[in-house]
């Protein structure tokens, strides 16, 4: 498996309360891009996020309902790749970002998508946005 390049973000904050959740490297097939190849087949996806999540002030008493679970993350991206073809993967970083800010614990999120088979010659090719809840 390829290493990533992606340097994960230093998000995590004692002083500001700050969990950093991430997901690293997320590979996905999907219908992804603006030219007719891209749309007849799918072709891998590469998803990373990193989340800026606000710590609760009562204990996390080792219990999931506690804190932002990575799995929801990884099936609601799962669920947004497969509801249909999308043209850029701008709209589907945005979507993702969009998805993540709902939850009223997340502060900020930083989202990569790559396509990995765009190029012969390039390891991918993408985009990386960042996003804050408004205040």
């Amino acid at each position: 498996m390829q290493k990533s390049n992606l340097t994960p973000l230093k998000l995590a904050n004692a002083a500001k309360s700050l969990r950093h959740v991430f997901v690293n490297d997320l590979i996905i097939d999907g219908h992804i891009g603006i030219y007719d190849h891209e749309k007849e087949k799918a072709q891998k996806i590469k998803i990373s996020v990193d989340l800026a999540v606000e710590e609760s002030e009562h204990p996390l008493q080792d219990d999931i309902n506690n804190v932002l679970c990575y799995e929801a993350i990884v099936n609601n991206i799962e669920t947004m790749v497969h509801s249909g073809h999308i043209h850029l993967v701008e709209t589907l970083a945005e979507n993702i970002a969009q998805m993540n800010l709902q939850d009223a614990r997340v502060a900020t999120v930083r989202v990569r998508v790559e396509k990995l088979e765009a190029f012969s010659n390039t390891a991918s090719v993408g985009v990386e946005i960042e996003r804050s809840r408004k205040l």
